[in-house]
């Protein structure tokens, strides 16, 4: 299964995650989408933007006004969140201008703790 982890955490620690990557040649084991703190997340992650990512979750590319239809929801609005979740990383674009997202699974890590 292809997941997704999305978290928070610094991003000396993504870029050390990446250059042991780079160093030893052997990738990681998920793909993986690093925020550097859990506000920066939840701004990228609405509800909306989440409920457009179950409907993509596996369906493979589709177009925006499908992933409107899917959700229910205008398609210049969905036209809006699939712009922010480009820009993110977290969809792609095909070359005949679909929308993906490559993914059966997504994991979301953070840790809430005392200050």
């Amino acid at each position: 299964m292809k997941t997704l982890t999305l978290d928070v955490r610094s991003p000396s620690d993504a870029m050390a995650d990446f250059t042991q990557a780079w160093m030893t040649g052997k990738p990681q084991r998920s793909a993986r989408i690093s925020f550097a703190t859990p506000e920066l997340l939840w701004k990228v992650l609405t509800e909306k933007r989440w409920e457009l990512l179950k409907a993509l979750c596996g369906a493979g590319p589709v177009s925006i006004r499908e992933a409107a239809r899917r959700v229910g929801r205008d398609v210049k609005a969905v036209h809006g969140d699939v712009t922010a979740l480009l820009n993110a990383g977290v969809l792609y674009r095909t070359d005949d201008g679909q929308i993906v997202f490559p993914f059966e699974a997504v994991k979301v890590e953070f840790l809430l703790q005392a200050a």
